[in-house]
């Protein structure tokens, strides 16, 4: 399973980095997207993946001495998805202004100095 994950985390760091690479805002969101998701799920490998062993301590052992899932790592990819929403929203609001005020979303057309 972790090399299953470990190579869908390669392809989409790949992808995000390839799509980022292109001239289009569009794409370069779509790669920003890609790359987040890629950082999610290598946290989520980081923190191994365990089936069915929650991170909660019996009443009658002091410390956990069994496999046990790590509530860290999901605590920070739950986090970086609200923060990646609420990134994707505002990007997605200033891409539809740009597109609407230059009526082009490539950006070496929109590196230029010239009065729109």
């Amino acid at each position: 399973m972790e090399l299953i994950l470990a190579i869908l985390i390669g392809v989409l760091y790949a992808a995000g980095i390839f799509m980022m690479l292109r001239r289009s805002m569009v794409k370069l969101l779509i790669g920003i997207i890609l790359l987040g998701n890629g950082a999610n799920m290598l946290i989520f490998l980081l923190g191994r993946i365990t089936k069915g062993k929650p991170p909660v301590i019996p009443d009658e052992l002091k410390s956990l001495t069994d496999v046990y899932a790590d509530p860290i790592p999901q605590a920070l990819i739950l986090t970086a998805i609200v923060i990646s929403f609420g990134l994707q929203a505002f990007a997605i609001i200033l891409l539809k202004q740009v597109y609407n005020v230059s009526h082009t979303d490539d950006l070496d057309n929109l590196n230029t100095t010239e009065d729109i």
